[in-house]
Order: structure tokens, then sequence, then C-alpha cells
């Protein structure tokens, strides 16, 4: 994958998690939370922050079911990322992310955060996790020779 900046979206009934690569595409950092209060307002709020942060891609977390079917939940993320691409053109990846917000909430109780704080945090962690294992997903095969 070419060196690009990289927008994860975790995507929630109440609230929107946003997470930023570097430049270079290779590690992800929690950036923002959203409190949803339409899905045009959301969306509307993502493509501005695509723009703003001049991403060249979106990686939309996609809630599958633990069987990995589609249900209700990923519908309803799939009706937002047509949203989101009415009013932006770039490329729009989903991305598998069962999980990611226990994930998200074990790293940050771990780290001591708890309460507010963790609530407050635990969308954008949960969206730099998805779009860190984007990110990895995205590397070609280490081929062992790293000190040529």
């Amino acid at each position: 994958m070419p060196d690009m900046r990289v927008l994860g979206i975790d995507p929630g009934a109440r609230r929107v998690g946003l997470a930023l690569s570097d430049d270079e595409g290779r590690i992800a950092s929690p950036h923002a939370t959203l409190e949803v209060k339409s899905v045009a307002a959301v969306a509307a709020a993502i493509a501005a922050a695509a723009s703003a942060l001049e991403v060249e891609r979106l990686v939309i977390g996609l809630p599958l079911q633990l069987d990995g079917r589609e249900g209700e939940s990923a519908r309803r993320v799939r009706a937002l990322a047509a949203k989101i691409a009415e009013r932006c053109a770039l490329p729009v990846v989903f991305w598998d992310e069962r999980l990611s917000t226990r994930a998200a909430e074990r790293a940050l109780r771990e780290g001591g955060v708890r309460g507010a704080k963790q609530r407050a945090l635990v969308d954008q962690v949960a969206a730099a996790l998805l779009l860190q294992s984007y990110l990895d997903a995205q590397r070609p095969e280490d081929d062992g020779d790293e000190y040529d």
C-alpha cells in the first residue's frame, strides 16, 4: 500500500470514534469522538473531518456477528457509509471490527482509565485498534531481511 493518511471510523448507535493514521499509513492514533444526532449529521461531520485532515481513504468498522454474518448493525453502518460517500469522493473500505470496543475498554482499564474518562475515549481507541489492524494487514509480508 502506498503511503497515505487514512481515517478510521468506529460507528456506534450513540457515538462514532475516529482515528487517524500517520502520513505513511503505518501507525493509527485516536483522534475524536462524534455524538450521533442523526445519520446525515454524522456523515457530514466525517466528510468534513476527512477533508480537513486530508485523508485519502476511509476505513469503516463493520460490526459482524460472531459467526461472520451481517446483522442490523452492519446494515446501519453500510447506510452511514453510503451517506458519507454522497459527501466525499474517497475510497471506503469496510473492516471487521468485532470486539474492538471490548478490546478498547480492556486496554483503557489496564491503563488505569475508568469511569467518565473511559467512556469519552473508548470509541476513539476502538477506532484506532480497527485502523491499526487494517494498516497492519496492508503491509507487505516481511521477508525476514530487515538489516539489508
